[in-house]
């Protein structure tokens, strides 16, 4: 056999295993967060609320929780596809028929850039489609609006053509995706931090270049030049303002850090540092998300040494349960260093990396370690 339909032979062989074996233990992680999602949801529309409802809700959060354990799935399926054949004295035999330590890391890389492909586009495209989806029908009753608690508060910052500069602090109560807003207030002060206006409309709708439209607004002016004079009190059936203040950027400030995607975060976190805001938490969730797919790799890289233990040195069971903890300690340390690194306002991009380093350099060293010695 030629010595490329061999490496062919190899990998389909592996691949098979891991690919089966992985996806099989993420549907079973799907199976048992449909489950809870599914009890969760009955409670919380006990009334008046239809099993299919609530099926369907729980199907909208599938998704987001699939990214956020399939790389864990990877390393517990990577890690009983490799133990059951180094069980079976299959890996050896692969070993001594030409399958290096340096052609395995290879083809499990290759494997891994594949799961991070996957878990890249269901972070960024599918599961944010499907937590729309589900916003959309739990806000049902509220005409489909993003809300949290308190709104969201923005600020923007002009310079106006005489030289002069305008700060803008806004209030959203709740927004669409479509754009519309509801119960705006915005408040102007001049460069020395006096407040000039202050509007309160019932609602509007904030286009992609950030043109706002405001509907029944209540305008109030506070002189400036003469303290002597009144506040003047005006109602207005339409106001336009232009900011920059996008509808990416207001639907983003009202979503949580963690149902961001990363564009959704690189522009938020733009927006943030150019009104001198602090950026910290939404910046460590941006590294966060954009390296989380690389996560696919450092699991390889973990499972990979069980390949090389004897079956004597523990059975499958053993090993699976050590791929557990690995994976449940890598996850613990990695919302562990987030929290941390915002009290103790570390390095984004290097509170984000660690984890996967650490994890990385430690796979690493006990590979080549039983590569030589065993």
């Amino acid at each position: 056999m030629a010595e490329g339909d061999h490496l062919k032979t190899v990998r389909r062989l592996l691949y098979r295993d891991i690919v089966g074996t992985v996806m099989f233990v993420a549907l079973a992680f799907m199976a048992l967060f449909f489950f809870i999602g599914f009890v969760e949801e009955l409670e919380r529309l006990r009334e008046g609320a239809s099993a299919a409802r609530a099926a369907l809700l729980a199907v909208t959060d599938l998704p987001s929780q699939f990214y956020e354990v399939f790389p864990i799935a990877v390393l517990i399926g990577t890690t009983m596809a490799l133990a059951r054949l180094a069980q079976s004295s299959e890996f050896t035999i692969l070993r001594t028929g030409g399958l290096g330590p340096g052609r395995a890391l290879s083809l499990l890389s290759a494997l891994a850039a594949a799961f991070a492909a996957l878990t890249f586009l269901t972070g960024d495209w599918l599961a944010p489609m499907a937590d729309q989806w589900g916003q959309r029908l739990r806000a049902a009753g509220s005409q489909g609006l993003l809300q949290r608690a308190g709104g969201a508060w923005l600020k923007d910052r002009q310079q106006l053509s005489d030289g002069s500069e305008r700060l803008y602090t806004v209030s959203v109560a709740g927004a669409t995706l479509d754009g519309r807003v509801e119960r705006v207030r915005v408040f102007e002060f001049d460069a020395q931090n006096r407040l000039l206006e202050r509007w309160e409309a019932a609602s509007g709708h904030v286009s992609t270049e950030g043109q706002w439209l405001l509907q029944d607004v209540r305008r109030q002016r506070w002189p400036v030049a003469d303290a002597a004079q009144p506040v003047t009190d005006e109602r207005l059936p339409l106001l336009t303002w232009q900011s920059r203040l996008t509808r990416n950027v207001v639907s983003a400030a009202l979503l949580r850090a963690t149902d961001m995607s990363t564009a959704e975060l690189f522009t938020y976190t733009r927006h943030l540092a150019a009104q001198e805001q602090s950026a910290q938490r939404y910046e460590i969730q941006f590294w966060r998300k954009a390296l989380y797919p690389f996560a696919c790799f450092v699991m390889m890289a973990l499972a990979l040494p069980f390949a090389y233990l004897h079956a004597r040195g523990g059975g499958i069971s053993a090993r699976v349960f050590g791929g557990i903890m690995l994976g449940i300690s890598f996850v613990l340390l990695n919302n562990l260093l987030g929290h941390v690194g915002l009290l103790q306002n570390w390095t984004p991009w290097a509170v984000a990396a660690a984890p996967s380093l650490l994890y990385l350099g430690l796979s690493m060293t006990a590979f080549a370690w039983l590569v030589r010695y065993r």
